[in-house]
């Protein structure tokens, strides 16, 4: 017999409640690390604060959506899934605006302005599409949001870039041999390139720009690297103390010429050729460090630490102020060694079709250590941007990784578990890695020995889970009770990972019910109790979760909870109290033993205090948790007046 009208309704309700509470959190999510980045300090630092104010002006909103999800229709979620997917955009634009080069942005402020006008016009399209009549929030909140998808309409047409004076400052710089050192310090100001850090900050962004261009980039690599050696050299005149190598080498010039320490590999002690960087950011020339590395040595020679790889990349801004240097003391420009990038196309990150097409061959091809080699590669081309994971996952590198998850050797498999997951940020390929029916053997990976594989595979599939109908794969897949396995028995780093896994997971109402009869609510409280705990936030969302439906919150009763939420809403954070009183605000709702356990327990005088001095998410749950309890109490004498 197939399930009624009202059973389909009640199904169709508890879904939409927990895809509602999803979003809400992602939204959540979102807001908060866009609140972490650092203030942009460099040309675009107006447009940057714009768009991060009004970002995190759309907070109250989400957070008062995530106490009523459950009240949100199929039209709304689209459109907060939309509004979730543009701020994510606009979280990265301004993430990679902190993180560039700033020379760069203000040299091709066309093409930033297109990025915030994109960001921009993404947020304004989503708000849009919401009908905030339709939403259980307060006319306050609406007022604020309608007030921001105003201020976003404006900004489309405001944007603004100008400042003429460091353009034609900055192209003097660039044109003229000697420049004036009071043009160079204007540039430093406006900039903020004032001293020789910042100047190191911006070469690393510049030379990451340049590893990262497809093709050739569109901007001069050697004028912007004459101009910050300019720019040096005007802070290092500011701070006379820092500046021995340039005094030596201008002394001596017209004698014989002394090589700068940083244009020397410190292996060899001589001028750098081909200068390469390794993973702890020390620069070596190529042949010299390769050789080091094909002796099987894991550190770093100069500083000694573990590299956490042996991929180099080539450091093109050193590389060309050597060049400017022995132009300027009349020294032959030494010519790189070939053969080392011909013969190890992996080891550089740029984009090179065939060089991860040489990879593949490895991986179908090549005995155990070439395809532990070649998957350590792709896993290391994957995390780096969204370029090579378009570019590795068109090349058909799934498939064969997903045939090195059974892998005998554990190095292999964790290589291949952890480029799966540095793939799976791509959307596409995430539908990629589910057709090729990657799940059940990632649970197996879970299920291995090797904790950081473990780790990774928790990773791997909670990143999956971000698509609704691959939850419901992941759990009949067997993950959950592997999970729960690694939640409790993991690192802390896997601890983690594997309650994220699972927070996201149960979202799913069938997953609910596989994590309650897998046991996990007796391990979630334990972390409620455990001093050491680092997961008390997880163990909490998760049970919230778990309490959403009646079987939660009857396992949770079961463990006489109330003690324990009681504690934490005293003693917690105030994320912690927060998450406890909506825990137990849920299993209080509508089960009066639950209800009656609270009371019992003192829980009056707490919910009073938190209700003063909670944030304003946990004074509404505290304040209408009393209101339950002095309902009951009301209902109690008035029964026994009847009696």
């Amino acid at each position: 017999m197939g399930p009624t009208a009202d059973q389909e309704e009640e199904k169709e309700t508890e879904m939409g409640g927990g895809a509602g509470g999803a979003v809400a959190e992602a939204l959540l999510q979102v807001v908060a690390e866009v609140s972490t980045l650092p203030e942009s300090r460099g040309p675009l630092r107006q447009m940057c604060c714009d768009l991060a104010r009004r970002v995190k002006l759309l907070a109250p909103l989400f957070d008062e959506l995530r106490d009523d999800a459950g009240s949100l229709g199929p039209a709304e979620l689209r459109g907060l899934e939309s509004l979730c997917a543009a701020l994510v955009g606009a979280k990265e634009t301004l993430r990679s605006v902190n993180d560039g080069s700033r020379l760069y942005q203000f040299l091709r402020p066309q093409k930033f302005q297109r990025l915030f006008l994109k960001a921009t016009e993404s947020i304004e399209k989503a708000l849009g599409e919401i009908n905030l009549d339709k939403l259980n929030v307060s006319d306050e909140v609406k007022e604020q949001i309608e007030l921001v998808h105003a201020q976003l309409h404006r900004a489309k047409e405001s944007m603004d870039l100008g400042d003429l004076q460091l353009s034609r400052d900055l192209n003097r710089a660039l044109n003229e041999d000697h420049c004036d050192p009071t043009i160079l310090k204007s540039i430093s100001e406006k900039l903020q390139l004032k001293n020789k850090n910042d100047i190191v900050k911006e070469s690393v962004a510049l030379h990451e720009m340049v590893i990262s261009s497809v093709g050739e980039p569109d901007v001069s690599v050697e004028e912007m690297s004459s101009l910050l050696k300019k720019l040096r050299d005007c802070a290092l005149l500011e701070d006379p103390t820092s500046a021995s190598i340039e005094r030596k080498t201008s002394f001596a010039k017209h004698r014989s010429p002394v090589i700068p320490d940083d244009f020397r590999c410190p292996l060899s002690l001589e001028l750098m050729k081909d200068p390469v960087i390794v993973s702890t950011g020390q620069t070596y020339e190529r042949s010299y460090i390769q050789n080091w590395l094909d002796n099987g040595h894991k550190t770093c020679p100069k500083t000694q630490q573990n590299l956490s790889h042996t991929a180099v990349t080539p450091n093109f801004v050193l590389k060309s102020l050597i060049a400017q240097w022995c132009d300027a003391n009349g020294i032959e420009l030494p010519k790189k060694q070939g053969g080392h990038q011909d013969r190890n196309p992996g080891n550089n990150f740029d984009i090179n079709h065939d060089g991860i097409n040489k990879l593949l061959q490895k991986l179908a091809n090549g005995n155990q250590e070439a395809r532990r080699a070649a998957a350590g590669e792709l896993r290391l081309l994957a995390k780096r941007n969204a370029d090579n994971r378009i570019s590795i996952a068109e090349a058909g590198a799934i498939p064969l990784l997903k045939q090195l998850l059974s892998s005998p050797d554990p190095r292999t498999q964790e290589h291949a578990v952890t480029a799966l997951l540095n793939l799976s940020i791509n959307n596409d390929n995430k539908g990629i890695i589910v057709k090729e029916k990657a799940i059940p053997m990632i649970v197996k990976v879970l299920e291995s020995e090797s904790m950081e594989a473990r780790e990774n595979a928790a990773a791997t599939l909670f990143s999956l889970s971000a698509v609704d109908q691959n939850k419901v794969l992941i759990g009949e897949a067997g993950a959950i009770p592997a999970l729960i396995s690694l939640l409790c028995q993991g690192s802390p780093r896997g601890k983690k990972d594997a309650a994220i896994a699972i927070f996201n997971l149960c979202l799913y109402p069938g997953n609910k019910v596989v994590a309650l009869r897998a046991g996990i609510v007796v391990h979630l409280m334990t972390m409620l109790v455990d001093p050491g705990a680092s997961l008390v936030d997880e163990a909490l969302a998760i049970l919230a979760i778990l309490a959403s439906i009646q079987e939660g919150k009857v396992a949770i009763a079961l463990s006489d909870p109330t003690p324990v939420l009681l504690k934490l809403i005293k003693t917690g954070s105030a994320q912690v109290r927060e998450n406890a009183v909506a825990l137990l605000f849920s299993l209080c709702s509508g089960v009066e033993e639950n209800l009656k356990a609270a009371k019992e327990g003192g829980a009056e005088e707490v919910l009073k205090e938190l209700a003063e001095t909670g944030t304003e998410r946990a004074k509404r749950k505290a304040g209408s948790l009393l209101g339950f309890i002095c309902q009951a109490a009301e209902a109690s004498v008035s029964d026994s007046t009847k009696t």
